[in-house]
């Protein structure tokens, strides 16, 4: 499961195309190979070592991954113990070290090794495409469980709309888990919308996703024309408060897409604009699932109370670590009353 990592802030001097350039023409490190042959458990020893000195966060399991992934596994705990203390060939060596070397640059693990897993899916990983994080398994649990019960005993179809897909984790990681669903993905960024399509073609559902090129801050007309009458709307948009990008760490800064966690002055540019079109394209009793920052549930309910009809908060649930991260908003009736959000 991907860690946040807990890093010191770098100058904000270079874009990520400089920084990436950088690491892959001119290495940060100059790490020679080894003389003599090693051992995969020597390797490892070694660049835990390597990351240490040169404080790059989980320095072990940074090494771990990269060097599982070059023996064929997904962890170090996969590799068999007997793979571990066999010498490595060249080839595997010299991958080793130039992927390590990535990850020297703060470079994120998951796209040194250029896949993760999210629930029960691997999905392909580039940068700069926002890497989904472990509390974005928690919504997905919360729209499966929904839909699921929902759509218990019946045989129609469910839709389901994604603002800000990213690599695609959340739609396809929906699609997987309820056969009955198709689903629209927007994404202001084309490299997200590409590696979407990618991970949805190697996990076999093309053909109940449709993937759009779109900003929902600038092309609500298109969103509205693309998807209606949804069953959930669902999104884990750019919520960071401007000010607070400063104090981003590398791996972040230097290789995510800031489009991606600038959620604005207070967090909510995005969630505001989702919020806004939300009773335009959901269903009667339609759900809008939302990860934002533990600081807006309060404030998301009084603007969506002030500035939008028909959309109540019914629920905002906590992550794993006990911090308000999730708010359910529901689309009534045109004659319904206001849901008590309890």
């Amino acid at each position: 499961m991907w860690r946040k990592p807990v890093c010191t802030v770098i100058r904000r001097s270079r874009g990520f195309k400089d920084i990436w350039g950088s690491c892959a023409v001119h290495p940060c490190s100059t790490e020679a190979l080894p003389a003599s042959r090693i051992t995969a458990r020597q390797a490892a020893d070694l660049w835990k070592r390597h990351f240490e000195a040169n404080r790059v966060t989980e320095p072990d399991l940074s090494s771990y991954y990269i060097i599982a992934h070059v023996l064929g596994a997904k962890t170090i705990e996969r590799v068999e113990p007997e793979r571990l203390s066999e010498f490595l060939t060249q080839e595997e060596t010299e991958k080793i070290w130039t992927l390590c070397k990535r990850r020297l640059c703060r470079m994120p693990v998951q796209y040194v090794i250029e896949e993760w897993d999210f629930r029960d899916l691997t999905l392909k990983m580039k940068p700069p495409v926002f890497i989904p994080r472990p509390e974005t398994e928690e919504l997905v649990e919360l729209v499966v469980r929904d839909l699921q019960r929902k759509n218990d005993g019946r045989r129609g179809s469910l839709t389901c709309l994604e603002v800000g897909c990213g690599s695609g984790a959340i739609s396809l990681s929906l699609l997987k888990s309820i056969p009955q669903l198709t689903a629209v993905a927007l994404d202001q960024s084309l490299d997200a919308v590409e590696l979407t399509k990618e991970n949805a073609s190697r996990l076999g559902v093309q053909d109940r996703l449709k993937v759009y090129h779109a900003d929902v801050t600038k092309d609500a007309d298109t969103v509205l024309k693309v998807c209606s009458n949804v069953s959930a709307f669902v999104s884990n948009p750019p919520y960071l408060f401007s000010d607070d990008l400063s104090s981003l760490e590398p791996e972040i800064w230097r290789f995510e897409d800031h489009a991606a966690l600038d959620g604005g002055k207070d967090g909510m540019k995005v969630i505001q604009k989702i919020l806004t079109l939300a009773p335009h394209i959901l269903a009667d009793d339609g759900r809008v699932y939302l990860e934002v920052e533990p600081r807006h549930p309060g404030p998301l309910r009084q603007w969506a109370e002030a500035n939008v009809e028909r959309l109540d908060l019914v629920a905002t649930h906590h992550d794993i670590n006990n911090r308000p991260r999730f708010c359910i908003l529901q689309k009534g009736k045109s004659n319904d009353h206001k849901l008590d959000p309890g």
